[in-house]
C-alpha cells in the first residue's frame, strides 16, 4: 500500500516512516505543511494518507474533506494531540478510516492500519490482495444466507460522505445486500426510501439540507417495513436514545468496522 505521510514534526515523520517501510508499507512521501497535500495526492497517488490534524497552512479536518470530496478512495489515518472530545466525531463523520491520538505506541499504529487496510479489502476485496494476504486479521465476510430472508434484502445509503458511501456500498455488496439507491442529504433519503422501500437503510445523523435525526420519523412513516441504522460518529447516550424513540433499530458508529456491520445485519435479520 502506498503511503503518504503529512505531519508538521520532523520526528514524526521519520518514526512513521521507518515503522510502515518495515511493516511492508510503501512511504511516497512525506510533508510539512497542509497547503501541498492535494498537490500531493494528484502526483504521488497514495492509497493511505497518515494526515495530522495541526498543520501550518491548512489544518487537517479542512484537508481531510476535500480528499474525502474528491478522492473517497483513498483511506486516512487521522492524528491528533488535541485533547477536545469533538474531534474524534468530526473527523470520523469527515469520512476518516481510522484515528489515533498523540502519543501513542507503535503497536497502535500497526493495528489501527491494519484495520484501516481490512475494511477496504473488504468493501473493495479487488484492491490489493497481497496486503490483505499478509493481514492476520484477513477474514472472508461471510453473506447473510439468502434461505433465512427468503429474498436478497435491498439497501439504501444516506451519508453526504462520498468515502463513507462507497464503503458501506462495497460492504453491503459483499454481504449478499442489493444497494439500490443512496442519498447525500435527509430529503434525497425520504424519497429514495419512498420510491424502492428498502430492507434497511442507513442514515447518516449529520447531512444537510435535512439531518437524520429530522429525517427518520419521516422514512418510518414513508417505509415502515424498513430498518433504519444510524450511522454516526457521535455515541453519546442522548443520540442513541433520541434514534431509539424516533423508530431507528440500531446504530453503526465511524469510522466503520465490517465485523461490527456484519454482526449487526446478520441480527437485524436473523440470520
Amino acid at each position: 500500500m502506498r503511503v503518504l505521510i503529512v505531519d508538521d514534526n520532523a520526528s514524526m515523520r521519520d518514526l512513521l516512516t521507518t515503522l510502515l517501510s518495515s511493516q511492508g508499507y510503501e512511504v511516497v512521501g512525506a510533508l510539512e505543511d497542509g497547503n501541498g497535500v492535494m498537490d500531493a495526492v494528484r502526483t504521488l497517488s497514495p492509497q493511505i494518507i497518515c494526515l495530522d490534524y495541526q498543520l501550518p497552512g491548512r489544518d487537517g479536518l479542512d484537508i481531510l474533506r476535500e480528499i474525502n470530496s474528491y478522492h473517497p478512495e483513498i483511506d486516512v489515518l487521522f492524528i491528533t494531540a488535541t485533547e477536545g472530545p469533538g474531534i474524534e466525531s468530526q473527523a470520523a463523520d469527515a469520512g476518516a478510516a481510522g484515528f489515533l491520538r498523540k502519543p501513542f505506541g507503535q503497536k497502535q499504529v500497526i493495528d489501527e492500519l491494519q484495520q484501516v487496510c481490512e475494511t477496504r479489502r473488504r468493501a473493495s476485496p479487488e484492491i490489493e490482495p497481497e496486503v490483505a494476504a499478509k493481514s492476520p486479521a484477513a477474514q472472508p465476510v461471510q453473506a447473510i444466507p439468502a434461505k433465512t430472508l427468503g429474498k436478497r434484502p435491498t439497501a439504501v445509503i444516506a451519508d453526504d460522505n462520498s468515502s463513507i458511501r462507497l464503503l458501506l456500498k462495497g460492504l453491503l455488496t459483499e454481504l449478499g445486500l442489493q444497494v439500490v439507491g443512496q442519498a447525500v442529504n435527509g430529503e434525497e433519503a425520504i424519497r429514495v426510501a419512498t420510491t424502492y422501500q428498502p430492507s434497511v437503510l442507513f442514515l447518516d445523523v449529520n447531512m444537510p439540507i435535512l439531518g437524520g435525526l429530522d429525517a427518520l420519523p419521516r422514512i418510518v412513516e414513508a417505509s415502515p417495513n424498513t430498518s433504519v441504522v444510524m450511522v454516526t460518529g457521535d455515541t453519546s447516550r442522548t443520540i442513541v436514545q433520541q434514534a431509539a424513540g424516533l423508530g431507528a433499530r440500531g446504530y453503526v458508529v465511524k469510522p466503520v468496522r465490517p465485523a461490527y456491520v456484519e454482526n449487526f445485519l446478520k441480527q437485524l435479520f436473523n440470520a
